[in-house]
């Protein structure tokens, strides 16, 4: 999948996730950092290619993007599998509360944010020919439907035509038939 279909799919993730799951107590501060992380999530598991938009916001990103990956093995291996996800996760257990000051930010739902982004990209690419190593090492790549060829090419006509319109319509049907469960949530945050 190209990144502008990773940011729409994290973010219908999440509206869903914080709809369905709102959280006890949610802040500004919070919601801005958990929006930023969900995409900076979405786009996570490719941080193993130097072309990943992440490195251009880093100050000579593109050149440590091109160092960095080298310890990810290659495309859609560690960073695409149930382990790298693990290993993200802890790392950002580790890595948020130094960054994020917890008496302005909910830390725990800014993880959940990035986390949800994360997954989203893995089910995302688990349609396209490829699919994923979700079991990496193991080398056998999961998909959906299991047959490669009903799958979606990455950036072809059914990505550009099809799953990322699709995802606006769906959002477009989930806030209207959630608006409720959406304006009280938006209510908690003005508290």
């Amino acid at each position: 999948m190209t990144a502008r279909t990773h940011d729409a799919f994290a973010f219908a993730s999440l509206i869903t996730v914080a709809t369905l799951y709102p959280p006890a107590t949610i802040n500004i501060s919070t919601l801005m950092a958990g929006l930023v992380g969900n995409i900076v999530g979405g786009l996570l598991p490719d941080i193993d290619q130097a072309s990943n938009k992440l490195w251009g916001f880093l100050p000579a990103g593109n050149y440590f993007g091109r160092i960095f990956r080298r310890f990810l093995w290659e495309h859609r291996t560690l960073s695409h599998s149930l382990v790298g996800g693990y290993l993200f996760y802890k790392i950002l257990e580790w890595l948020l509360p130094k960054l994020l000051n917890p008496n302005y930010i909910n830390v725990s739902v800014v993880t959940a944010c990035i986390i949800i982004g994360f997954l989203s990209h893995l089910i995302a690419d688990s349609l396209t020919k490829e699919g994923i190593p979700l079991f990496f090492p193991l080398k056998f790549n999961i998909g959906f439907p299991p047959i490669s060829t009903l799958r979606i090419t990455t950036g072809g006509k059914i990505e550009k035509y099809l799953i990322l319109p699709g995802t606006a319509i769906y959002l477009f049907w989930f806030i209207n038939s959630h608006s409720t469960e959406l304006f009280q949530l938006i209510r908690s945050i003005t508290k």
